[in-house]
């Protein structure tokens, strides 16, 4: 049985792909694999372990003969056609919970940098500018007591609230489709409206998958609610932020910054963006800690190897 792994991963999930002499891998590193070349490499795959810039459209599931298992190395599947794959009897995977922590993480990272300026305040040393202490720049926020707005109060949200609630001691206020009153008791979350959210955040940060209702959640009308000391995160998905609206709002000082870890077009930015001093960029590595890709490596694997050895659906089943 051959499964098709289309980008490097940690050693940890080929290694337990190895273990099992009735799989032949087809492992493949380097650049993403066209279109073409990817509807080539799956044709007579039983399984692939896929990552997020590979779109496994229905076009590229009908070109398997064999394939039961699209096992995604990421949390989000927007990239593959789940319904086509359900009416073709594939079952599809993701790897949920192990990069819960990473990207909470990251999302307040991008906080303090944008906050604290630290991406301009050192390319202020390294071209020679550091002359003489300046208490009049790179001024930012004290973070403690500030509001914390999240968009999304999932696994991922909650322990970021998690994080600014304890190292902060941050308000924290939340909007999702529906009410979590554990959580709310845990963190002291209040759950608001959109509109209310961003009109009270300091900071705002998303945590959203990306749906119909969620693509472009975040435009011009948004952003012009929020504070004009407000910062935007967003560590979720791209298209869900209008990057045109949130250039033309960062270029004429509508809120303070943005740190941005996913775009529109990946993996192109939106050429604005990059033009901006008030933005912190950074390559969707949001997830990107030993640990969590590890973990994504090993969870990955254990998925394609439920469907073709234990002959069962996968353990983190999309439905």
């Amino acid at each position: 049985m051959k499964v098709l792994i289309t980008r490097e991963i940690p050693r940890a999930g080929i290694d337990l792909l190895r273990k099992h002499a009735e799989l032949e891998l087809d492992y493949r590193k380097g650049a993403p694999l066209s279109d073409s070349e990817l509807k080539k490499a799956i044709k007579d795959a039983d399984a692939v372990i896929s990552v997020i810039p590979d779109q496994i459209t229905r076009e590229v599931l009908q070109s398997a003969k064999n394939l039961k298992i699209v096992s995604n190395y990421a949390v989000g599947y927007d990239n593959i056609d789940v319904k086509a794959a359900t009416e073709m009897k594939i079952y599809v995977s993701n790897t949920p919970g192990d990069l819960t922590e990473s990207v909470a993480e990251h999302a307040m990272a991008l906080m303090l940098t944008v906050g604290r300026k630290i991406v301009a305040a050192d390319r202020f040393v390294r071209e020679g500018k550091y002359k003489y202490w300046d208490p009049m720049i790179f001024l930012g926020p004290v973070f403690s007591g500030k509001t914390l707005g999240l968009v999304g109060f999932g696994r991922i949200g909650q322990w970021f609230a998690k994080l600014a609630k304890g190292a902060f001691n941050m308000r924290i206020l939340y909007t999702d489709i529906s009410k979590n009153e554990s959580a709310e008791k845990e963190f002291g979350a209040i759950y608001v409206s959109m509109d209310e959210l961003l009109e009270q955040s300091d900071i705002v940060s998303l945590h959203v998958p990306l749906l119909p209702s969620t693509k472009h959640l975040i435009t011009r009308r948004e952003i012009k609610k929020m504070k004009p000391a407000a910062i935007l995160i967003n560590t979720s998905r791209g298209p869900i932020i209008d990057e045109d609206d949130l250039c033309v709002a960062l270029r004429e000082n509508w809120i303070s910054g943005a740190g941005i870890d996913v775009y529109e077009q990946e993996p192109k930015i939106y050429a604005g963006l990059k033009e901006l001093k008030n933005i912190v960029l950074t390559p969707h590595i949001g997830s990107a800690t030993h640990e969590a890709r590890i973990e994504m490596a090993r969870m990955a694997a254990a998925n394609v190897i439920e469907v073709l050895i234990n002959k069962k659906p996968p353990i983190s089943l999309v439905k």
